[in-house]
């Protein structure tokens, strides 16, 4: 079944890649984040530095909870939101004992980043692609 054509709009529905050196480097099969006219989607953020690509904080849900964010708001600065814009936030962590710390960590980031309303949220426990993540991030935004 082919797609019909669609008209050429000029109000930014084309799908633009979103990158910064600010969040760490994607995996060749993977954009850091996507923006398709008003909605900006960012991929997955664990707790890997920016600058070198170590995975830090082993073993501290807390830090690593902040780190993931942080990368998660270099992507959304890189595509013009913030914090503000986010309607879904999706937490996946490897180990139901950390819920509490984790809650913890992520409210106090979302106090800082501001915004009147919080974010929808799902939060799963999982497996995750490296041993040193306890948590991995991702976003969904709508950008005016």
């Amino acid at each position: 079944m082919t797609r019909p054509e669609k008209e050429e709009d000029t109000t930014m529905t084309y799908r633009q890649v979103i990158t910064t050196p600010e969040a760490p480097t994607p995996a060749p099969v993977f954009s850091q984040g996507v923006r398709h006219g008003a909605l900006l989607q960012v991929s997955g953020q664990g707790p890997q530095d920016p600058a070198t690509g170590a995975y830090l904080y082993p073993g501290d849900i807390k830090a690593q909870t902040t780190l993931a964010l942080s990368n998660v708001a270099a992507i959304l600065r890189a595509g013009g939101a913030g914090f503000d814009d986010v309607i879904m936030l999706r937490v996946y962590i490897t180990n139901r004992d950390d819920f509490a710390a984790m809650n913890q960590a992520y409210g106090e980031f979302l106090q800082e980043a501001g915004g009147a309303v919080l974010p929808c949220r799902t939060t799963l426990i999982v497996g995750l692609p490296r041993e040193e993540m306890l948590i991995e991030v991702d976003a969904l935004a709508v950008v005016e």
